[in-house]
């Protein structure tokens, strides 16, 4: 199993999204901690979508999709499952 995430962030207003292997809690987790990199950034991200994948190349395709997007308002329809 594996998974494509996003988490959102109110203090920053923005988005992230990844994919992993592991849970997306532990994940979370990880991205709340202290580590360098963009979601070092706040520590208030909650978990705001998740689909589950069979194989982690399908969820990283998946991540990769939702990226080209470029767009808030395409990543906010996805969330609300418009």
């Amino acid at each position: 199993m594996a998974f494509t995430y996003i988490l959102f962030s109110e203090r920053l207003d923005k988005f992230y999204i990844g994919h992993t292997e592991s849970s997306v809690e532990e994940r979370l987790q990880k991205h709340l901690s202290n580590h360098d990199g963009f979601t070092s950034k706040a520590k208030d991200w909650q978990v705001a979508f998740i689909r589950e994948f069979e194989d982690k190349s399908a969820a990283f395709a998946f991540e990769r999709k939702i990226k080209s997007w470029k767009s808030r308002a395409a990543i906010e329809k996805l969330i609300s499952g418009a």
